[in-house]
């Protein structure tokens, strides 16, 4: 069994900073890399045994930077997944008239409701558990701003009951590797100290 579980979100991507909702092929932007390779400088000696990711590009490539300065080895997990937007994808937050995208209850054309990516990230949090089973050090799980906030909200016992300020980008929340999985240190992005993120939600 995992000594603990790192939820990682993935480093900024130009529709981050440009308050765009994001499409899956949107790579990380040259301060989303340098990002990235901050937080993996920070878990080159963490022991990381096993890295755990979504499929899509910017998460891959947070991965990646992860997987060069661990060595440890990588596995995509498409359940891992940011909510999926449909048609609305592509739009700036700007555009959207007023539509709070994030209501449980919202339908996007083509997309997820709430209740639909909620069962999606339970089916997520089934497969890194079944993954933190198999190593004895730490697993890295690297996704999304949204995943991040469902896992934290329905699956991880946490004292804080506020989070100012959203998901950063590669911010770290650690979770202990059993039952009841409970919040060691919640979205924390003491690796860019130097450089303050300011990531969208997604």
């Amino acid at each position: 069994m995992a000594t603990e579980i790192l939820i990682i979100r993935h480093g900024e991507t130009a529709s981050n900073a440009a308050r765009i909702v994001q499409t899956p092929d949107i790579p990380l932007s040259e301060r989303g890399c340098q990002q990235a390779r901050r937080l993996a400088s920070r878990l080159a000696a963490e022991g990381i045994e096993r890295i755990l990711s979504s499929d899509q590009i910017r998460a891959h490539m947070t991965a990646e930077a992860i997987r060069a300065a661990t060595g440890a080895p990588l596995e995509l997990e498409p359940l891992l997944q940011e909510r999926n937007f449909g048609e609305i994808r592509g739009t700036p937050y700007a555009e959207l008239g007023g539509v709070d995208i994030f209501a449980h209850d919202y339908a996007p054309p083509g997309g997820e409701t709430g209740a639909t990516f909620d069962a999606r990230v339970d089916r997520a949090w089934h497969a890194v558990r079944a993954s933190a089973a198999t190593v004895r050090g730490r697993l890295a799980v690297v996704t999304h701003g949204l995943v991040c906030a469902s896992l934290t909200a329905r699956h991880l016992a946490t004292d804080e009951t506020v989070l100012r300020g959203g998901w950063r980008n590669t911010s770290v929340t650690s979770v202990a590797g059993t039952p009841p999985w409970r919040v060691v240190r919640l979205n924390c992005t003491a690796h860019l100290e130097e450089h303050p993120d300011k990531g969208g939600a997604a």
